[in-house]
């Protein structure tokens, strides 16, 4: 077995085509090379399956290799994994679940040790939850929140339960260095990490070994073994192709012969959301290349929508957890300090819920037969933002299921046992009186009451002080006061920092008026 990774058209003096003869002879050694990895040890494999050209190339030639072993060779586990984010292009997500379908069917006619699993993020995890559940931003490269929810912790959990029960794993990947410099850096790092043979320790799970058999390849190898050689469970290689094909932007894609040919697939599946990048290339390509997928159009629409970059506006003025964080930004060449935005406003956690549901009406309605039962946003999904706009929001009028009504025409079914909640709209309507148009005031009334509620089916109602010290510190101040608080705070840690007591004893005699003081439970009880 040799020690390096085997390129699948080593070069030629006699002609710059490939030989066929060439090809074939390196795919042998290949093929070779995986069934001693193969058969060297009883530690499963895990392949990494995404329904993109670069993972159906891994397995299909994985599969071919281990298919040519005896049936008693074949004597571990691989396990064929694919995360669907629930946010992936319609196309490709049925294209893919279809194929694991045939995956599961082949490997039991054809004896083969292989079993596919389709894993999913934790309810509690999933974009819409995070998007309009929790009101994070719309992911950006400085605060990049799904990847990790979406693809790589449910890919993780699963890897982890395998090595729990058979103590190591193999995980094997489709990357190449020819995707990119700095995919190729990575993986040259980790070459000079090999434990074994064509294997290198995972960077990030522990007793996992990492396998990459097409590292060496291009584009066009990769095309031209899948064009050459038919797919071993029974879905079409072809089909796969033209699926490129319709999400380039040219609509042409050649036929790879040799090493000549123009390469085809650079275009990129993901998820229809996706705000890390300039445009959804291949979703809008399917749309002008095939008019019968004209019914996505809402899909692009709404992600237009809210790929916004200066969202402030549409942005609590507090963190998360209430406070006010302040930043430093360049403006015109002079520092400004700012409150950092935190999560969507309210209104627009409404409106990103109202405006899905929509795009999956006008889906459901406009798609072909075979796709109008497409669902974009899950029941569990919904239950959960209503949870959290209940239960952690404090907004007890539920709009949710209004929300839902209108839009669908349905009433909303909760997949979640019961709402036995003893505040409603009529109390909610009532605080949105007394408030007068305080949004501040109604939200910490709004708190104190639903904290109270939470608290009373409790045998003990321990922190419950605490909790409402908690509303006061958040909700109590208006936005200039909770703002001018925070640059208070900043300027005296500032002269702490650096030692200007001065200033300190300034603040401290009241010399410099410090900002209004926030209520608090025992004032609003006994003043």
């Amino acid at each position: 077995m040799n020690a390096e990774q085997i390129n699948l058209f080593p070069p030629s003096q006699n002609t710059p085509n490939t030989k066929i003869e060439e090809f074939v002879e390196s795919l042998e050694l290949l093929t070779q090379e995986i069934q001693e990895l193969y058969c060297l040890d009883h530690i499963p494999w895990v392949i990494g399956y995404s329904g993109g050209k670069d993972s159906t190339a891994t397995l299909q030639l994985i599969w071919n290799a281990i298919a040519k072993l005896p049936p008693e060779k074949r004597h571990k586990k691989i396990h064929v994994i694919t995360t669907d984010t629930l946010v992936e292009n319609p196309v490709v997500s049925a294209w893919v679940k279809k194929s694991l379908e045939k995956m599961q069917e082949a490997a039991k006619t054809q004896n083969m040790p292989v079993q596919a699993h389709l894993l999913v993020p934790e309810i509690a995890q999933t974009y819409w939850v995070g998007l309009i559940g929790k009101g994070y931003p719309a992911p950006r490269h400085k605060f990049r929140w799904c990847t990790g929810r979406l693809k790589v912790d449910p890919s993780n959990r699963f890897i982890r339960n395998v090595v729990r029960s058979s103590g190591e794993t193999i995980v094997v990947l489709g990357t190449r260095k020819t995707e990119s410099a700095n995919r190729a850096a990575i993986m040259e790092k980790r070459e000079l990490k090999r434990v074994r043979e064509h294997l290198c320790p995972h960077p990030h799970l522990p007793s996992s070994l990492l396998y990459t058999p097409i590292e060496s390849w291009t584009t066009d190898e990769v095309w031209l073994y899948l064009m050459q050689f038919e797919n071993p469970w029974n879905y079409s290689n072809k089909d796969l192709f033209a699926m490129y094909r319709g999400a380039t932007a040219d609509n042409e894609c050649p036929l790879v012969i040799d090493t000549s040919t123009p390469s085809c697939g650079s275009s990129r599946f993901g998820c229809w959301v996706c705000t890390l990048v300039d445009s959804d290339k291949s979703l809008t390509a399917m749309i002008n290349n095939d008019e019968e997928k004209e019914w996505l159009q809402p899909l692009v629409d709404f992600r237009l929508e809210l790929d916004i970059w200066n969202d402030h506006d549409k942005r609590d003025f507090r963190r998360i957890f209430g406070t006010v964080q302040l930043f430093e930004r360049n403006v015109d060449g002079e520092t400004s300090v700012e409150p950092i935005p935190g999560p969507y406003k309210r209104e627009w956690r409404e409106y990103w819920l109202k405006r899905v549901l929509e795009a999956q009406q006008q889906v459901r309605k406009n798609a072909p037969p075979d796709m109008r039962d497409i669902t974009l946003i899950q029941p569990e999904e919904l239950s959960e933002i209503r949870r959290i706009w209940l239960e952690e929001r404090h907004e007890f009028d539920d709009s949710l299921p209004r929300i839902y009504q209108e839009v669908t025409g349905e009433p909303f079914e909760d997949p979640r046992p019961g709402n036995n909640a003893m505040l409603g709209v009529d109390e909610w309507q009532i605080l949105e009186e007394l408030s007068e148009g305080d949004m501040m005031y109604l939200e910490l009334m709004t708190k104190l009451l639903d904290t109270e509620r939470q608290y009373k089916t409790m045998s003990r109602r321990t922190g419950i002080y605490d909790t409402l010290e908690r509303c006061f510190e958040t909700s109590s101040r208006s936005q200039s006061e909770a703002i001018a608080n925070a640059h208070y705070q900043r300027n005296l840690k500032q002269a702490a920092k650096e030692g200007k007591v001065e200033d300190i004893k300034k603040i401290v005699n009241g010399e410099k008026p410090e900002p209004p003081q926030q209520l608090n439970w025992a004032s609003l009880k006994f003043s």
